[in-house]
């Protein structure tokens, strides 16, 4: 739903890798971002409702976007398309950050983008310590990227498992993802990117952001 910018270059994302694409908007002019031969269903409406949301194909549909100019209409077609359809695989674009993190606790992933851009930002200038990457769809586990102590390094991945009960799901390096092995080794300027439980999230963040005991 929504074929804004981001509406449209999802739409041909997915297009092109061999996905059936069906596009809600209720202005018939935003469908002018769509290219000539884009061979998705193009449907003018409001995508919270039901008369619109079939002729788009709802009952077989995969996975739903929400990515409209408005909080409200995202997380409404959301949970339409969750809670009366269905789908398992759906996201909501919101604006509000505060929303975001509420609808986020409810099992909505979401993808606040004021938020999201100010705090890649922040990133570059500061270490952080832990940013929260993704969540499932319980919003019991996430996904985090964490500034981890520099004194970590040289320390085999597992230690940072052990001592803080998360996994390392890869590592950035040099710009590359690295898949750990158990022999793998924290090396200078690595990003680490764990899978946590939520609840755990402070823990974590509070051994892996100080150096390690002596004993580790």
């Amino acid at each position: 739903m929504g074929c804004g910018r981001v509406g449209a270059s999802l739409a041909l994302n997915l297009e092109e890798h061999g996905h059936s694409v069906a596009v809600i908007d209720q202005n018939p002019d935003a469908f002018r971002r769509l290219p000539g031969d884009f061979a998705g269903n193009k449907v003018t409406g409001l995508g919270f409702d039901r008369d619109t949301l079939t002729k788009a194909g709802i009952d077989d549909a995969y996975g739903f976007a929400a990515v409209a100019d408005g909080d409200n209409s995202n997380i409404l077609a959301a949970r339409v398309a969750r809670e009366t359809y269905g789908i398992e695989n759906v996201v909501a674009r919101i604006y509000d950050p505060h929303r975001a993190e509420i609808y986020q606790r409810l099992g909505i992933p979401t993808v606040a983008t004021v938020r999201w851009t100010a705090h890649q930002v922040l990133r570059r200038l500061l270490p952080m310590g832990a940013s929260d990457e993704f969540r499932d769809a319980s919003g019991q586990i996430q996904l985090v990227q964490l500034d981890v102590h520099e004194a970590w390094v040289g320390r085999p991945l597992r230690s940072l498992e052990e001592a803080s009960g998360s996994r390392v799901a890869y590592v950035t390096r040099y710009g590359d993802g690295v898949l750990p092995t158990v022999d793998t080794v924290l090396q200078e300027n690595d990003t680490v990117h764990l899978l946590l439980k939520v609840s755990d999230s402070a823990h974590v963040e509070r051994v892996l952001t100080r150096a390690p005991e002596v004993s580790e």
